[in-house]
């Protein structure tokens, strides 16, 4: 068997039984991995599982260009090859695997924990306590008589979660920045375990509270691809209505946060009052402005009538109207582009090594959006645009929003004005044991990973989320490099990435 005919492919929102998944040897899993990514594919998730006495490695690759997953499986022990040098996409997982499970990955080349928190299995990789927190020297440092360190955090002011920010400075430039998060873990994954429970989706809904829709839509996809069912028609268009209007909040919300970070007030204030205008649409369809409680397995819990259809699609209108006005008074200020343009730039094969996806992975011209590619619901047959930037800075990433943000519009309009007539749910069976789930969803942030392996009974033994934070903050890491310290707070608003989204 060739390495490229090792991996078996998996649709989006499919489900594969474990005795359809071979167990490959150490070698034979490498080159496979290895052969699919240098064929285009790229990681979605690479995890560890116990099954039995022993743990086993999981990669799922997302094959865009071919519409499907590659699912590849092998057995590890104390330890097992680091493939981060030759794919540095892998380099965050291999860590987060290290972390949990005690294995180490052998040839890392930088091996350190990624959160602070103790171990799954009792062992530690780096052979400390229980809870290890990291020392002074686990920081990377540049040497010399005019470099300085600036650290920010990891308390900040105000109501923002705890993450630590270490600048490496020569003057007022930087050379590198190292981000470390984790200092308040959840534990969201292993919660999961032994699910689905009633607290499951309020617990999945809050993965990333400002994407409370994308990852309980991911979650609902997934366990119906384990019972066999599938959301019908009239709930399929509501979630994506409503994964629309998510990203529309955000969208709009990130642009009056760039406006306010280069002083210019008049677009800052108008996003402020339109991104509540959106969450207020979201209520208007479900009760809760952050729709909690919408989307779940089989289809969705509100409906819309005649009058509120109506009274939503009028409230669209004019928050429509205002919110392309803000956009052109923002984008068209020669003040604010000259803050925008050049800023915090990530090129293309930086972003594409370290595995951006979303909106940070657009505006370095990586065409990667999950509802074009791997389309689930009703995404099957909307018409989505990939909207793309070339110059990975800070404009691209506002200007990819603004694109997204009309796209996002038409999308809404065309749903509402042709939502199909049926049931909102339909019955949600027995999981299916011994198998393997996987569901992608295009997030505002970018793409969610929601991956599931399931024990006799079919319950959860194994439940993996990849949040787009987890892969993107080394994006941020990497706009900062020959920057001015100064710029910081624009790029970082430019990527708005997760805290607890990364530290699952």
């Amino acid at each position: 068997m060739s390495p490229l005919h090792a991996a078996v492919p998996l649709p989006n929102g499919g489900v594969l039984a474990f005795a359809d998944l071979p167990q490959l040897g150490r070698g034979h899993f490498i080159g496979a991995l290895l052969a699919e990514v240098a064929d285009g594919a790229r990681i979605a998730a690479y995890f560890a599982a116990p099954t039995g006495s022993i743990l086993e490695l999981f990669a799922i690759l997302a094959r865009d260009q071919r519409g499907d997953l590659a699912v590849l499986r092998t057995e590890i022990g104390r330890d097992f090859p680091a493939l981060a040098g030759r794919c540095p996409e892998l380099q965050l997982f291999e860590r987060e695997i290290a972390e949990q499970y005690g294995c180490v990955p052998i040839g890392h080349p930088w091996f350190k924990p990624v959160r602070f928190h103790p171990n799954w299995s009792g062992r530690d990789a780096w052979g400390r306590g229980e809870r290890p927190l990291p020392a002074v020297q686990d920081f990377y440092r540049v040497e010399g008589g005019e470099v300085h360190e600036v650290a920010v955090g990891p308390v900040h002011a105000g109501v923002i979660e705890p993450g630590h920010f270490r600048f490496q400075c020569h003057g007022e430039q930087v050379m590198h920045l190292e981000i470390a998060l984790g200092y308040q873990h959840r534990d969201i994954e292993r919660l999961l375990l032994g699910g689905p429970r009633p607290a499951t989706p309020h617990q999945v809904e809050t993965v990333a509270g400002d994407t409370s829709i994308g990852h309980a839509s991911a979650w609902s996809q997934t366990i119906e691809a384990l019972s066999g069912c599938a959301a019908p028609p009239r709930a399929a268009t509501l979630r994506l209505v409503a994964l629309e209007l998510e990203r529309l909040a955000n969208h709009v919300g990130d642009i009056g946060a760039l406006a306010g970070d280069v002083g210019f007030l008049p677009t800052a204030a108008f996003c402020g009052r339109l991104r509540g205008d959106y969450l207020n649409a979201t209520a208007m369809l479900c009760g809760n402005r952050f729709g909690r409680g919408l989307v779940r397995p089989g289809g969705v819990t509100a409906d819309l009538g005649a009058g509120q259809l109506a009274t939503l699609r009028e409230h669209l209108t004019p928050v429509a109207r205002d919110t392309r006005g803000a956009m052109e008074l923002f984008f068209e200020t020669p003040s604010v582009l000259a803050r925008l343009e050049g800023a915090g730039r990530v090129g293309a094969e930086d972003a594409r090594a370290v595995g951006l996806v979303g909106v940070a992975a657009r505006a370095s011209s990586l065409a990667r959006d999950v509802r074009r590619h791997h389309p689930l619901g009703a995404y099957r047959s909307a018409a989505v645009e990939i909207a793309t930037e070339w110059g990975g800075d800070v404009f691209a990433r506002a200007a990819v929003r603004r694109r997204e943000i009309e796209g996002s519009l038409a999308l809404v309009q065309s749903a509402l004005a042709d939502l199909p007539p049926g049931p909102l749910q339909v019955p949600v069976g027995e999981l299916r044991p011994h198998a393997l789930a996987v569901t992608l969803t295009e997030g505002w942030r970018g793409e969610i990973v929601h991956a599931v392996l399931t024990d006799a009974a079919g319950r959860f033994a194994r439940y993996k989320i990849v949040d787009p934070s987890f892969r993107n903050w080394a994006g941020l890491a990497l706009a900062l490099r020959g920057e001015q310290i100064s710029d910081f707070p624009l790029c970082n608003k430019s990527f708005n990435l997760s805290y607890c989204g990364f530290d699952l």
